[in-house]
């Protein structure tokens, strides 16, 4: 007689970062920053900027504007943003095939980014990408609070703060090196998996998938 023992299995829950990690953002991000700063009359090293993409809007601001006017600028930028940031950015190599593969798997995929959130779903919607959800402006371990909410098990992102983010979820930290961060950084930061791009990754899920299916079997 063979007895199976029966593990509850949580449905597949991918979380993706937006920023460099689905959506090259660098060309308007810049067009917007160039837009602050000729509104505002400050220097701001536009090209500084987006070599490091990834962290809150103020914390970037903050290098470039007095702390007490960090909140008021960062509120006009948010608001200039979709004239100016929306058309230029592109997708990222593989980046809706990696969103499609998680529906193809009977999975959601969920975006988690620290980006203001109706512009981060502005993005989306004009590059034909289609998430189950949106979480904005999350960085690091606070984006770990809406990983666990949704119960995702893996989280792909570029930057260190989103293998922080991962692992503050217990999700399994895929990092993709088209960000700031390179290979070796990710891996110090405890990413499980490194990737080029996103081009690798519906192989990958469907390995993960097989693996957590072949956990399911009855055992004897």
């Amino acid at each position: 007689m063979v007895c199976t023992v029966q593990h509850p299995r949580r449905p597949l829950t991918v979380g993706f970062d937006l920023d460099m990690t689905l959506v090259d953002s660098r060309p308007g991000i810049a067009a917007a920053y160039r837009a602050l700063a000729a509104e505002t009359g400050a220097f701001i090293d536009v090209d500084l900027v987006v070599s490091r993409i990834g962290p809150p809007l103020e914390t970037e601001l903050a290098h470039w504007f007095p702390a007490a006017r960090v909140p008021a600028v960062a509120d006009r930028y948010r608001a200039i943003y979709p004239d100016c940031a929306i058309a230029p950015a592109t997708a990222l190599a593989g980046a809706r095939e990696a969103v499609a593969v998680v529906r193809e798997l009977g999975g959601r995929a969920i975006v988690v980014t620290a980006k203001h959130e109706p512009n981060a779903k502005l993005h989306l919607a004009h590059l034909g990408i289609e998430p189950d959800t949106v979480i904005g402006q999350l960085w690091a371990e606070a984006k770990g609070e809406a990983l666990r909410e949704y119960g995702a098990q893996v989280y792909v992102g570029d930057h260190t703060g989103d293998v922080r983010g991962a692992r503050a979820a217990g999700a399994l930290s895929v990092a993709v090196t088209t960000g700031p961060c390179g290979a070796a950084e990710l891996r110090a930061a405890g990413a499980d998996v490194v990737l080029a791009d996103l081009t690798g990754f519906p192989a990958w899920l469907s390995a993960f998938e097989a693996d957590r299916d072949a956990e399911e079997e009855p055992v004897g």
